[in-house]
């Protein structure tokens, strides 16, 4: 059944400012164990703080396990990986990580970046619990991620709160009718649900921001759910909030026209109640 105008705006009046639970914000289990994967080099760069005399403790510390200095990077909020890149005085481009393979540049690393006179003064006690913050900042980058997954972890909470048995991550191939019609638009749904009558194919997402992509996935998702629809016994759904919708309103209104089953958290229940229905 075709949507109307004014589902459509109770829909985008139900539209949630944010998806976060406390989880959300920082994964101690990631940073613990970012954080235990170099303790012991972070121990041993231990012995570096407090010394007056750094250059002779780094000589130390470098005749004793030059390896230790390896992990260097994350003490400016950086990792070997990230290939971070500075300008130094001659001019020129170097990667941060090639400091670490001389006493010389090491120096160059403390004196340039301030920390030598941090660990002179002893402004850090502990590298390790040091790190343990670097480490808390930097997973706010994995924050977008954490969205999609934290919203797919609230639908699969309603399933089993309602008793909705479902599948996850089920690919378009293993329906080859589905396979038939996308053509090589392979797609991974995020949910499947099986009831008596047909399959729903489920696709969830939040965004709390807009922007191109945005629109992009509505325009994405209408034409899967219309090529699915066109399957006897499929029907596609997209489980969708956030007020970055706001943003990509006309976007948005055209897809839920064009394609019949599309929910909010709000609205999810709706959706559970048609399965619930079709099983009895």
């Amino acid at each position: 059944m075709a949507h109307t105008k004014d589902e459509f705006e109770t829909f985008m009046s139900q539209l949630k400012e944010t998806n976060a639970t406390l989880s959300f914000y920082s994964d101690f289990r990631k940073i613990a164990k970012n954080v235990s994967d170099i303790a012991i080099s972070l121990n041993m760069l231990n012995y570096l703080l407090g010394k007056e005399n750094l250059r002779e403790a780094v000589e130390a510390l470098w005749k004793r396990d030059p390896k230790a200095f390896d992990v260097m990077d994350i003490l400016i909020a950086t990792r070997k990986r990230d290939k971070k890149k500075f300008f130094d005085e001659s001019g020129q481009f170097r990667l941060v990580h090639s400091l670490f393979q001389s006493v010389d540049g090491i120096m160059e690393f403390l004196e340039g970046t301030g920390l030598a006179d941090v660990f002179r003064n002893s402004e850090i006690k502990d590298l390790e619990d040091y790190v343990f913050g670097v480490e808390t900042g930097l997973d706010t980058n994995a924050r977008k991620n954490r969205s999609g997954e934290i919203t797919e972890s609230l639908v699969a909470g309603m399933f089993r709160h309602f008793g909705v048995a479902y599948r996850t991550q089920v690919s378009s191939k293993e329906f080859p009718e589905i396979s038939a019609v996308l053509g090589t638009d392979r797609k991974v749904f995020d949910f499947a649900v099986r009831t008596s009558r047909k399959t729903y194919l489920i696709e969830v997402n939040f965004y709390s921001g807009g922007g191109s992509k945005v629109n992009e996935v509505a325009r994405s998702y209408a034409e899967i759910g219309q090529k699915v629809n066109r399957v006897e016994g499929y029907e596609f759904v997209w489980v969708t909030d956030g007020i970055g919708w706001k943003d990509a309103r006309n976007k948005l209104e055209e897809t839920f026209y064009a394609i019949p089953n599309v929910f909010n958290l709000t609205t999810l229940r709706d959706f559970i109640d048609i399965v619930k229905k079709e099983n009895q």
